[in-house]
């Protein structure tokens, strides 16, 4: 049988649906998402998070961005995924802001502009989510839609680094390899490169041979250490 919990919630969510509150429209439509105490069913979701959207619930616009970005339980249509992603990114939701100048950094449903990319990913880097923190970094380093600023990559690239994105951690090794941006310091390199392996990222891997070899064994101890002792930030 269904969870006693989920029946509960369901039979309140329907009620207030029924009477157009907005936020019940949204968690049902989570429940027919996900299958929570009803069949799993897209098609259901989209109707319902329709209703709440329309209606300016900033959770259903955002997952009804998801929705069409991923072509579930509607035709997949970028153009209808940026609007809602908008919509949302405008209440402040900073997923949704991330996602959008995502959409404006691949000319996707959207005409391309890196200058609308980086002011989408700016405001939700601002809020702290390490992947938009990490694509700021990308537009920095690359100068697309900002003058090329290494310092500012670096500054950004640490930023989400710090919270445990694995590619801003390889990212910001590469800079203290090279010295882009940073004072150049390969006990560092080692460390991120290392954190950044750990999670699987395979370029990482390769770069930590590479990198020992110009560190003493003290340094590399000291590397070690400290990746050991490391811990994530919480934004």
């Amino acid at each position: 049988g269904v969870p006693q919990d989920y029946k509960e919630a369901l039979k309140l969510f329907r009620l207030s649906a029924k009477q157009g509150d907005a936020k019940a429209q949204s968690n049902l439509g989570y429940m027919y998402l996900n299958g929570q105490g009803v069949p799993q069913d897209d098609q259901e979701a989209v109707r319902l998070y329709h209703l709440s959207a329309e209606q300016g619930d900033n959770d259903a616009q955002f997952n009804l961005g998801q929705m069409y970005s991923n072509g579930l339980g509607v035709l997949q249509d970028f153009k209808e995924a940026a609007k809602w992603y908008r919509l949302s990114a405008e209440q402040g939701d900073a997923i949704a802001q991330c996602n959008l100048g995502g959409m404006y950094n691949e000319g996707k449903g959207v005409p391309q502009d890196y200058k609308e990319a980086v002011k989408w990913y700016r405001l939700s880097a601002e809020q702290g989510l390490a992947e938009a923190q990490y694509n700021l970094g990308v537009m920095y380093y690359l100068g697309q839609g900002v003058p090329q600023d290494y310092k500012d990559a670096g500054k950004w690239f640490r930023l989400s680094a710090e919270q445990g994105l694995a590619n801003a951690q390889h990212n910001l090794a590469l800079m203290y390899a090279t010295g882009k941006g940073v004072s150049q310091n390969h006990v560092l390199a080692h460390l991120w490169w290392n954190l950044a392996s750990l999670q699987g990222n395979k370029d990482s891997k390769i770069n930590i041979p590479i990198v020992e070899k110009k560190m003493t064994p003290q340094q590399i101890k000291e590397a070690q250490e400290m990746a050991r002792n490391w811990k994530p930030t919480t934004k």
